[in-house]
């Protein structure tokens, strides 16, 4: 009961990147960045291990950026052509990619980070990736000029390196789709179908995570202005519902998303977030095991995998180890509540 995992990032080292960032720029180069790399995987997972999180992953340690590092292996995008371009309907600008011919994979993308991270822990393995819909809506396109074939060209790309990620020995392949609460038309009319494309042949556990962002200025303030219910997941839980996607991950902790649309997930595990990442108060294994209860009302125990609302990468590395740990010791506690 109450498996453990988190949505995917980490805080990087201060050795490895700038701290506190959301795109922190690294601060080595070559074969000293990439060794950072790989030390910064295995501490990530001994943190993980050390704070009882059952299904581990590598933390991103070796992404700039959950969406760029992918896009960093794909030929057709010219990264000396950032544009400037508004990121989730406009919630925050970035400087992006530009698409400026056909996508395709240069080879592997993660292999060196998925066998390193599978070689080094025990526990089942989740990796994240970035999905269809939220790639697109984090790069310029001069090529494609219809953003649904441009999505499922990413999907295919995706497909070709989860497959690949089952093939290192990964147990969950995750893909992260922010964009799912703030397009949801397109969800319901292509976003689903380019997920399920991306998903396509795995034998693993799939999952899609969907947040209502990283706990940064421009994702709070928006936060600010969806009133007392966020309902966004009334529109696309009943379509992933129907969907071949085995688990979904969202936002509960701190949010004032109604805990009964988790009813609309019935069939699917659900990733519960159960961990704030907009704050720096640290739960305590109380408050986890407490929201773990109220959910129960709404997802039977055995679909039930106590989570963190959305990745930690901005937050600071203290702080995210702090949660970790409530994290485990909150599902621990939950479990012995419940054994009975």
């Amino acid at each position: 009961m109450f498996e453990t995992t988190i949505a995917g990032s980490l805080p990087k080292p201060a050795w490895l990147a700038e701290p506190n960032m959301l795109w922190p720029p690294w601060k080595l180069a070559g074969d000293e960045l990439a060794a950072a790399k790989r030390d910064a995987t295995l501490l990530a997972i001994k943190q993980q291990e050390d704070a009882g999180i059952d299904i581990v992953c590598d933390g991103e340690q070796s992404r700039q950026h959950f969406v760029h590092g992918f896009l960093e292996n794909v030929e057709g995008i010219d990264f000396g052509r950032r544009v400037e371009m508004g990121i989730r309907n406009n919630r925050y600008k970035a400087m992006v990619p530009t698409v400026t011919g056909p996508l395709r994979l240069r080879g592997r993308v993660h292999e060196t980070e998925a066998r390193l991270a599978r070689a080094h822990t025990a526990r089942r393995l989740k990796f994240t990736l970035p999905g269809p819909m939220t790639i697109i809506d984090t790069i310029a396109d001069t090529h494609y000029g219809d953003r649904v074939a441009l999505a499922m060209a990413f999907a295919e790309l995706l497909n070709q390196e989860a497959r690949a990620l089952a093939g290192d020995g990964v147990d969950v392949i995750q893909f992260d789709e922010p964009a799912f609460n703030v397009y949801m038309d397109a969800v319901k009319q292509w976003g689903v179908a380019a997920l399920e494309r991306a998903a396509e042949g795995l034998a693993c556990k799939t999952a899609v995570h969907i947040c209502y962002g990283y706990g940064i200025k421009a994702n709070i303030d928006w936060k600010g202005t969806l009133g007392s219910e966020w309902r966004q997941y009334e529109e696309t839980f009943p379509v992933l519902a129907n969907s071949r996607i085995d688990q979904v991950s969202l936002e509960c902790r701190n949010s004032h998303v109604p805990m009964a649309l988790m009813r609309l997930l019935a069939g699917k595990d659900v990733l519960v977030g159960v961990i704030d990442v907009a704050t720096d108060r640290v739960e305590t294994p109380e408050q986890v095991a407490d929201t773990i209860a109220e959910a129960l009302s709404f997802v039977p125990p055995e679909r039930l995998f106590p989570c963190t609302n959305c990745g930690m990468a901005p937050m600071r590395r203290e702080v995210a180890e702090a949660k970790l740990a409530a994290l485990g010791a909150g599902a621990a506690l939950a479990r012995r509540r419940f054994a009975a």
